[in-house]
């Protein structure tokens, strides 16, 4: 007996060839216009992670015609309580993307949650003529076992979700594409790393981009500008958010709508409190990673690439900010085990590189900076940046798209002999990862890619909770000098959520 075998759109394309009935195949433009993607062609996007940064990028995303956005998700309905770096930035993106001049107009606050991202979706491709219902899902468990049509995941939750749901996803054979860190334990960054290996999905980590200023420094050290290369320091002034350095004791209610088992996942249970969720999470070992996690990626893993920065580094010292406080009119140190101090000095040593001889690397951050060198000539370094130091010479290479320079300004001045400084093009990686997901290859920016950066940046989190200079075992991942530093390469699982 003859049974009726249901066909999705891809599938009847790739069979139509075999149709009994004859039929002419217009080009797309004839059809859609120049630039038109047909459905079957658009790369199918579950989007996890409605907080303000997550609607930021979902406004600049879903006018993709390579993909659609065909469900959301997010452990809060809805909220105006949000925090963000601009009190209307979210509210008026939408309004932008959606052709909504009023929209958001009875809110009072800065909005975000599932219902958020859902209306977003539903009006922006409403608007384009594209009608459509988006599922709403509070737990990324459901959206997975439900949405089976589902070609990839964009994961835009806080730090300590992030290994846990894309493992979740690449074992279901969806391809992932996720904010940094991969994790925020060692362990869970390399295992995250290792299932896209096994399971051979597409992966994405996007703090990756293509930066033309890298290229240039690489030149610039290849041909001994600067001498040989000994030092390579990087800074940011973040944190951005308020930093504490105690675990909150009252315990407000949960706000109605706000999931607090599902927003706290892997982490073991503890009172809600709002000093934990939307952007603060950064600040707090359990739930973030730091300021370097959180900029360090940016200016560090494209670095890392174009130098040719493979392997991990052997160890790590950190010193951090303390913070006092009065007891009983008494003055007494904060030891701090829970959050990431307000600014710190990490300090890397690295090995011989297979372009680059044995190197120091430092990170600074809130507002820590390497001594302004002699040959900036009374000038001064930019809130964020990297320098290169050999023993014959600097680098300066701005952060945000400024382009490298050798110092001082006469030595750059003779270089150039006339002609035109180069450009530094920061080229993001949006267009890379979508294109590797449609023809499942991997992106330049590729969780495969992304292990030594990971164990950098994870390491210098152990160093500061460690309160010494650890040795790291990249093969063995552990620290070698110190068997009680080995507990911050993981962390306790609450029962149900192991890894």
């Amino acid at each position: 007996m003859n049974q009726k075998k249901k066909f999705n759109r891809r599938d009847f394309i790739n069979t139509s060839a075999a149709a009994s009935v004859a039929f002419t195949i217009l080009p797309r433009h004839v059809l859609g216009g120049r630039g038109h993607v047909a459905p079957s062609d658009k790369l199918r996007l579950a989007y996890i992670g409605c907080g303000t940064q997550g609607l930021r990028e979902m406004c600049q995303l879903i006018t993709n015609p390579q993909l659609q956005i065909v469900t959301v998700c997010d452990c809060n309905k809805m909220s105006t309580n949000y925090l963000d770096w601009s009190p209307n930035e979210i509210r008026d993106s939408i309004r932008e993307v959606t052709g909504d001049s009023n929209w958001g107009a009875n809110l009072n606050g800065i909005p975000g949650g599932s219902d958020v991202g859902k209306e977003l979706v539903e009006k922006y491709y409403s608007t384009a003529g594209t009608p459509m219902t988006c599922p709403a899902y509070s737990d990324f468990r459901e959206l997975l076992d439900k949405e089976k049509n589902i070609d990839a995941v964009k994961i835009m939750t806080p730090d300590h979700m992030h290994a846990y749901i894309s493992i979740a996803a690449m074992k279901a054979g969806k391809h992932v594409v996720i904010h940094k860190p991969i994790g925020n334990r060692m362990y869970e960054a390399r295992l995250s790393i290792e299932t896209a290996r096994k399971t051979g999905v597409s992966t994405h980590l996007l703090a990756w981009s293509k930066r033309g200023g890298n290229d240039v420094v690489k030149r610039w050290i290849a041909d001994g500008q600067i001498g040989t290369l000994r030092e390579i320091h990087n800074w940011s002034d973040r944190p951005f958010w308020p930093q504490w350095s105690a675990n909150p004791t009252d315990t407000p209610p949960v706000p109605e709508g706000f999931d607090w088992d599902l927003w706290l996942g892997v982490v073991p249970h503890r009172p809600y409190h709002p000093n934990y969720t939307f952007n603060v999470f950064r600040g707090w070992y359990d739930f973030g990673g730091g300021s370097i996690a959180d900029m360090g990626h940016y200016s560090l893993w494209p670095m890392f690439l174009t130098l040719g920065i493979n392997t991990a580094p052997v160890s790590a010292e950190a010193l951090g900010a303390k913070t006092c406080r009065v007891e009983n009119q008494v003055c007494e140190d904060v030891v701090n085990d829970v959050a990431f101090p307000y600014s710190c000095i990490i300090h890397y040593k690295f090995p011989k590189q297979e372009t680059l001889p044995p190197f120091d690397l430092y990170w600074y951050d809130g507002g820590m900076k390497p001594a302004t060198p002699e040959e900036l000539e009374g000038g001064s370094l930019e809130p964020e940046g990297m320098m290169f130091v050999g023993d014959k010479g600097k680098i300066l290479s701005g952060f945000r798209n400024e382009s490298p320079r050798l110092l001082p300004d006469s030595k750059m001045k003779a270089f150039l002999n006339g002609q035109e400084a180069p450009k530094d093009v920061n080229e993001q990686g949006t267009k890379y990862w979508i294109e590797a997901f449609k023809n499942n290859t991997q992106s330049p920016g590729s969780f495969l890619n992304a292990l030594p950066v990971s164990e950098t940046i994870l390491l210098g989190a152990v160093a500061l909770r460690s309160r010494k200079k650890v040795q790291y075992d990249s093969q063995n991942m552990k620290i070698t000098n110190d068997t009680d530093a080995n507990k911050f390469l993981y962390r306790e699982y609450r029962k149900g959520w192991e890894l």
